[in-house]
């Protein structure tokens, strides 16, 4: 039975951040999509079961285009719909095929698990730096002193940007944090794409075991990034790479905090560190919704009927708590098997950086436990602030205690006092 029209249509905006999603109450198992409304108006349908999520994320007419996007933004609003960045747009998220098949293909080549593998000596020395440099304090901001500098670091170390230029990139992705406006943001991307395309021309010049110089080299046949889009993946890495992780750390951290019980399992047995990971993937992950995407056909979502032209959100979230999926799907458990989650996403656009951002959180969060084990919370969880973004979720601080430190990582069995 379709049941939207008997649903209230859904009213996106500051809800979607607050720490409990209320607005999360009208997404359940039984109403697989509802109309709902952006905060700047325009009507989207939302989509929060798991089958049905799967299904629009696999759905090759469902795109996301950003050109035809914008001119579908116009229809529905009468207005531009903004977009900042030029050059910094041009990547595969914003493409479908057959443009995202070459795009994506030409960055596997590149971006290799084996490649990713081969920098874990590198991921685990920026760690322990940067635990090094917490040691001796009785009271830090994990987002702002931990979460938020190791995966820049890590990036630029992959990409190769030179350690003298990374408080550039910090800076940046400060200021990206602060949601600027429009002029202040554009004359933030006007920096990064100069700066890169310096990059890129010295990389050029002066090849390097990294990942840019591998994005430069890499070739299908003949075919070949050009300039504009190897800009716009360097860029594209840089901000996936940092923003997803700090935001998992941070969350993560906070969650494993407020369940005591669980934490208590992950210290006895470190080996459940993967699986952690997993479970917080799914359970509080940092992406929420999916990218806007819109409908090229009519199709059938459900039982619901959506005509061509529409636009459409994919509750990721919502999705990863379906009780016919996942049993129990409130409860945070981290011997659990979320196989199949989507906090990467799913389909065609499955986040590139998952690889990397797996192993740094495992990373991350492990080395953090192992060497402060009296770890706790040093606020009222209900007066933490959380970031105002539609499609990510994740703290704007995490103020923690950090006890008496253990200078060594333990290993399974040790006794950390």
């Amino acid at each position: 039975m379709n049941d939207t029209g008997t649903q209230p249509k859904l009213l996106l905006g500051e809800e979607l951040v607050s720490p409990l999603h209320p607005v999360y109450d009208g997404l359940t198992a039984d109403v697989p999509v509802r109309e709902a409304v952006m905060p700047s108006g325009y009507r989207v349908w939302m989509v929060s079961r798991y089958d049905e999520a799967r299904a629009v994320l696999s759905d090759p007419t469902v795109l996301k285009d950003m050109h035809r996007a914008g001119e579908l933004y116009k229809q529905h609003t009468g207005r531009e719909r903004p977009i900042i960045g030029g050059a910094l747009t041009q990547h595969m998220l914003n493409f479908d095929p057959p443009d995202h098949t070459r795009l994506r293909t030409l960055v596997n080549k590149a971006f290799t698990a084996r490649m990713v593998e081969r920098f874990r000596p590198t991921i685990e020395q920026l760690t322990d730096e940067l635990l090094d440099g917490l040691a001796g304090r009785e009271r830090i901001d994990l987002v702002w002193d931990y979460a938020f500098p190791l995966p820049i670091s890590v990036i630029c170390e992959l990409l190769g940007v030179p350690r003298e230029d990374r408080p550039l990139f910090r800076t940046w992705a400060e200021q990206q944090a602060e949601l600027l406006g429009p002029e202040a943001a554009e004359a933030v991307t006007d920096g990064m794409t100069a700066y890169l395309r310096g990059l890129i021309g010295h990389k050029r010049e002066h090849p390097a075991d990294d990942l840019l110089t591998a994005l430069i080299q890499a070739r299908d046949n003949e075919d070949r990034l050009n300039e504009t889009e190897l800009v716009g993946m360097a860029y594209l890495l840089l901000k996936a790479g940092f923003e997803t992780t700090v935001n998992l750390i941070g969350s993560g951290v906070l969650r494993l905090l407020s369940h005591p019980d669980q934490l208590a399992a992950l210290r006895a047995d470190p080996e459940l560190l993967p699986g952690a990971v997993e479970e917080l993937l799914r359970y509080e992950g940092p992406a929420v919704m999916s990218m806007l995407r819109f409908t090229t056909e009519p199709i059938t979502v459900g039982d619901v009927p959506i005509g061509a032209g529409e636009f459409i959100l994919v509750s990721l979230r919502a999705a990863n708590r379906d009780p016919a999926q996942y049993p129990d799907p409130e409860r945070f458990d981290i011997k659990r098997n979320p196989t199949g989650h989507y906090g990467f996403g799913h389909g065609i656009h499955y986040c590139v950086g998952a690889p990397v951002g797996r192993l740094e959180a495992q990373i991350a969060i492990g080395r953090l436990l192992d060497r402060f084990p009296d770890l706790a919370l040093a606020a009222d969880p209900e007066e933490l602030v959380w970031m105002d973004a539609t499609l990510l979720r994740g703290l704007l601080g995490l103020p923690v205690s950090l006890g008496r430190p253990v200078r060594t990582p333990l290993t399974k069995g040790e006794n950390p006092r």
